[in-house]
């Protein structure tokens, strides 16, 4: 808990990009409070990879050491809690939470990524993030050669059909119903050995969220070791667009090669703007948006 109620920077998000931009700003002297309600994305997956020395980790150990290492920053100070309101105000903006309290700050900086939206299948959400997968690069090379399925369709189903291929010939794309893809789509992948199933999954089989067979509505299933699936997704927090920060088609924040918003003063980083989402991106977006802040606070200053 903070006494302090304005600062130069007020961080929504505390994960990855969050605490990234917070030691930026932490080691450019700058008044800096970090809210976060504790809920990332990747709390249920076992272990982070691609994360250049910290290959193999659970994602919980990276924030916690993170966090501890930002602590290190006096003028940085944590508040454990729901962001609920943001609003303009004459000098910057304001942010109130969950338990009534409200800080003040000449700029922010959204870190607060994107909740998927998952399919109503029986089991799915157990496995998400554990055996059912969203990226390659950071668990592929975990389940390298192994009986391998793909949850999707159409031109994103072919696409990423090619893509895990790279990591496995024993794969096969399910449509989940009627196919979607041209026939061209699928005489290539026949060609590459791809099976493509239209049944309609009812569930997933699974032992603490790994993967043990795909059940499907006409009661036939295979097994199967780990599952692809890229499902919609929506940003984690809706504070940005009250402030009218404008969303990209995919439905990220919108923003420029500085990660400025089209809002004056205010920023966003991590996979609340990055389609490919992942611990290194997000740390590297949130180390430069911290960069970004700080050059702009100093332009101010001089103005």
């Amino acid at each position: 808990m903070t006494e302090q109620k304005h600062f130069e920077v007020i961080i929504v998000g505390g994960s990855y990009s969050g605490l990234s931009a917070a030691m930026s700003l932490g080691r450019s002297l700058r008044q800096v409070l970090v809210i976060d309600s504790g809920l990332s994305c990747n709390r249920q997956t076992p272990h982070s990879h691609n994360f250049i020395t910290h290959d193999g980790e659970k994602p919980a150990v990276i924030s916690a050491k993170a966090k501890l290492q930002v602590d290190f920053y006096t003028t940085v100070q944590f508040y454990n809690g729901l962001a609920i309101s943001a609003s303009k105000t004459e000098n910057g903006f304001e942010i109130k939470t969950e338990s009534g309290l409200a800080f003040t700050s000449r700029k922010v900086l959204f870190a607060t990524g994107v909740k998927d939206l998952l399919p109503d299948i029986k089991g799915f959400a157990g496995c998400w993030g554990i055996s059912v997968l969203h990226c390659p690069y950071c668990h592929g090379y975990e389940v390298k050669k192994e009986k391998t399925a793909i949850i999707a369709n159409g031109e994103m189903g072919f696409e990423f059909a090619k893509l895990i291929s790279n990591w496995t010939k024993d794969l096969r794309l399910l449509t989940n119903g009627k196919l979607t893809l041209s026939s061209e789509e699928v005489q290539i992948l026949n060609q590459h050995k791809i099976e493509i199933i239209e049944d309609e999954i009812d569930s997933l089989e699974h032992e603490n969220g790994n993967i043990q067979n795909i059940v499907f509505k006409n009661q036939s299933k295979i097994s199967i070791k780990a599952i692809y699936a890229r499902p919609p997704f929506e940003q984690h927090c809706h504070l940005p667009e009250t402030l009218g920060c404008e969303l990209t088609q995919q439905g990220l924040i919108k923003v420029d090669a500085f990660q400025k918003t089209n809002i004056p003063g205010v920023f966003a980083s991590g996979d609340s703007v990055i389609q490919a989402r992942s611990v290194a991106m997000a740390v590297s977006s949130g180390s430069f948006a911290g960069a970004s802040i700080n050059k702009e606070l100093i332009e101010e200053s001089f103005a």
